[in-house]
């Protein structure tokens, strides 16, 4: 990656997404953007020019927390400071790893210190580095729980608490927070979402003159990294200058009464939740109005603060596609009469439709546009980037009808049933899969439990033990002074209990036997209700159907299960029913996934009325084909539970059957909307009668 980043200037098109930037750079208490989009349209590259465009920060010489001269943290670590003269210095951007530890979050003790010296030095974090600056968190939806819970607290207190290893240590901690993410590859907890002031939604122009310039400016930048940056050098310092101008202006903008009255109503008019939503579009607003230089905030200022501070507040439940109805906004708004603007006591601020190219191409209308920046809606991101996600497979295609064996034709998608809420479901013994909410594990994160010799590299230091360990030995290792005599052997690894997240693969039955729409709708509500556990625990899930002749793959394993949501709500059914390839498929994908991550443990929830009446292209007998891949599953120890479909005066028992063959419990489709199904999906993964080994997975169920 050059030294040179990519000019903020340079960015082609992304109209909102510049405009939500450049307003947090005028006003940093409007709390941040969440830019989510499909890859490669320009995100990354976007929030990392943003720095460039920040006025200088004036801080206490040496001062690790970055303190103001004029006014000093009194509680910090490094002060008390003394009055003086401070030193600019550009304003930080600081990238947050997903895979950061706690420690480097937030800091911890200077262990080098505290063994050598014998005294307790506090070692600053992210959080401290940021003060006053950026913190970009790159993929934000793939943060770990405990990162993203430390990550709430500095930015609702405006501080950092460290209360660890006998430190206690407080620091100032105010930042712009500012995250990316691709939806496909799963959504951010709600309380995290609400923290981020606005949200931008981005996606690839289909037009291609604009993506011939996207790529055009990419290759010359990447030919030319500081040529190019110098071409872009005179648009940078007018949008920089433009920033410090709208900065001075804030101050004076007035919040007039009216525009306070279509804030609250459109927040109330959209239902959402809480106040912040009122504040963060009332800063907006104010922001806006700053940015287009005028002093009075204007109907448009708040039509446009409603369409970046809601989208994301709105959302009902982690399905509902976030978004809003400009139609109803406009039918709130429309109730309201216009403020009438002030007289601007200075008329050389830049307006909104002064910049090179015309204004009227921002989406804010003259209210908020920013200079049109070419026609292109990106400047593309490094290759790696243009990887298809798993999750992108394609939608199931209808089967042809066919005739025998619970057939019929093709039917149309039903609506699902009203979700509802599960029990715990949980894996028993104690594994060691990826950070999660479900079962028991050891991870890197949670509570400590003991102290261990490491194997291998070492992670995180046990300090009692070690110095437990080390004690008794400092005599003859000849100590003099307050440091202890620490070697290699002393040293004690901490280990630690949290929760795990576990892969759910359901495989569902499509076919003509289930066509029924009430029973298919129950069905669909059942599944949902598991998915929406399954997001509140942070698993991974994955979608098979089988219907028709074969068996598919409609969702790999994705934590994204919103995707898994759309899938379910567009199956359709009709067609034979191949249960054994279904179960084939099943086995494929768990075996693909245990390879991937093996310490990840499944359970298959498997959706029937236990009817076989095609094999597919595995040919023979299907009845005696579905127990063969059932008695396959079963003897790799597959947890299982099957969701018995079959209705009516008469039943034959087949899913009965296929869960004797399976191993696993069964459950009628009636007892699905009480606590039954996951109560017994939960005995599933419980009622083992040996302690399982964090690779394995129990064999058989109570």
């Amino acid at each position: 990656m050059s030294s040179v980043p990519f000019p903020f200037s340079a960015v082609v098109g992304q109209d909102n997404l510049r405009l939500a930037l450049l307003l947090n750079a005028v006003s940093p208490a409007v709390g941040g953007v969440l830019v989510r989009g499909e890859k490669g349209t320009a995100k990354s590259t976007a929030v990392r020019a943003l720095s460039a465009l920040l006025p200088q920060v004036d801080v206490v010489p040496g001062c690790r927390f970055s303190c103001a001269p004029a006014a000093p943290d009194p509680a910090c670590p490094d002060g008390p400071h003394e009055p003086g003269p401070g030193s600019d210095r550009p304003a930080r951007m600081v990238e947050l790893p997903v895979g950061a530890s706690e420690d480097r979050l937030v800091g911890a003790l200077d262990i080098e210190r505290a063994l050598a010296e014998g005294v307790k030095a506090f070692e600053p974090g992210l959080l401290a580095d940021a003060h006053r600056g950026i913190l970009y968190v790159d993929e934000v939806n793939l943060l770990h729980d405990h990162l993203i819970d430390l990550l709430l607290d500095a930015a609702a207190m405006g501080a950092s608490y460290v209360e660890r290893e006998g430190v206690s240590v407080r620091h100032a901690a105010r930042f712009l927070l500012v995250g990316t993410m691709n939806p496909e590859e799963g959504e951010l907890r709600p309380q995290l979402l609400d923290r981020f002031g606005l949200t931008v939604e981005v996606a690839a122009s289909r037009e291609p003159a604009q993506r011939v310039e996207v790529v055009r400016r990419r290759l010359a930048y990447e030919d030319d990294p500081a040529g190019f940056a110098a071409r872009w050098a005179g648009d940078e310092s007018e949008v920089r200058a433009r920033v410090v101008a709208a900065r001075a202006l804030l101050p004076q903008v007035r919040l007039g009464d009216t525009a306070l009255l279509q804030i609250a109503a459109t927040c109330a008019g959209f239902e959402v939740d809480g106040m912040r939503a009122d504040i963060v579009m009332a800063r907006t607003a104010t922001a806006l109005a700053a940015w287009a230089g005028r002093t009075s905030v204007l109907k448009e200022d708040v039509r446009q603060a409603a369409l970046l501070a809601l989208p994301h507040r709105r959302r009902r439940n982690p399905f509902d596609a976030p978004g809003l109805d400009e139609d109803k906004l406009d039918e709130i708004l429309d109730g309201f009469p216009d403020e009438e603007p002030e007289p601007e006591p200075d008329p050389e601020p830049e307006g909104p439709d002064d910049g090179d190219g015309g204004g009227d191409g921002g989406p804010g209308g003259d209210g908020g546009g920013v200079p049109p920046q070419g026609g292109g809606p990106e400047t593309g991101h490094a290759p790696e980037e243009t990887a298809a996600p798993e999750e992108t497979a394609p939608e199931p295609q209808p089967s042809a009808p066919q005739q025998g064996g619970g057939g019929g034709a093709e039917q149309a998608a039903v609506a699902a049933a009203e979700p509802f809420r599960t029990k715990t479901l949980s894996v028993p013994g104690l594994g060691e899969g990826a950070a999660g909410r479900r079962s028991r594990a050891r991870t890197a994160h949670g509570r400590t439990t003991g102290a261990q010799r490491p194997r291998g590299q070492l992670t995180k230091l046990h300090l009692a033990a070690t110095v437990h360990a080390a004690a008794p030995h400092q005599k003859a290792r000849g100590r003099v002074g307050r440091g202890l005599v620490v070697r290699r052997d002393d040293l004690r690894q901490a280990t630690r209990e949290g929760r795990e997240g576990n892969l759910v693969l359901f495989c569902v039955d499509a076919s003509g036997s289930m066509a029924a729409r009430q029973r298919m709708s129950a069905v669909k509500g059942a599944v949902l209700s598991l998915l929406l556990d399954a997001y509140q625990r942070r698993d991974k899930v994955g979608l098979i159907t089988f219907r028709g002749a074969d068996a598919e793959l409609a969702l790999p394993p994705t934590s994204s299960v919103d995707a898994a949501a759309a899938r379910l709500e567009k199956l359709s059914t009709g067609g034979r029913t191949p249960l054994g390839p279904g179960l084939l498929k099943a086995h494929e994908v768990l075996r693909i996934e245990r390879l991937r991550d093996p310490s990840r443990r499944p359970l298959l929830v498997v959706v029937t009325d236990g009817r076989a009446t095609s094999a597919g292209a595995v040919g023979g007998d299907p009845r005696e084909l579905s127990g063969r891949s059932a008695r396959l599953l079963a003897a790799e120890g597959i947890a299982s539970v099957v969701v018995d479909c079959e209705s009516g005066p008469v039943r034959l028992g087949l899913a009965g059957a296929l869960a004797a063959d399976l191993g696993a419990p069964a459950v009628t489709l009636d007892g699905l909307r009480a606590d039954s199904l996951a109560g017994l999906v939960k005995n599933v993964r419980t009622a083992v009668t040996h302690t399982a080994s964090p690779n394995s997975i129990p064999r058989r169920a109570a």
